[in-house]
């Protein structure tokens, strides 16, 4: 089941209800991108549940990919991935 979500803005603080683990990969993968450009990038990150579990996805290309971080459904930790 895929639960409704929210945006937010590339660069601002994730939704307060994410972990802090998930919320600490989500900024590190922006100062990933964001250390490999010249200026920050625009764009947004889309926050969809399923299963009851967070998924977010940028819309920021970059050369891998766009990035999305997931929930390790066993251990909870997030894992970040980036899908062309």
């Amino acid at each position: 089941m895929i639960g409704l979500g929210t945006r937010w803005a590339f660069g601002s603080e994730p939704p307060a209800r994410l972990s802090a683990a998930f919320a600490a990969a989500i900024r590190d993968v922006e100062a990933g991108i964001s250390g490999a450009r010249a200026q920050p990038p625009a764009g947004s990150w889309t926050l969809t549940w399923l299963e009851g579990r967070p998924v977010a996805e940028s819309d920021v290309e970059t050369a891998a990919g766009v990035a999305v971080v997931t929930e390790d459904p066993v251990s909870g930790a997030p894992g970040v991935t980036f899908q062309p």
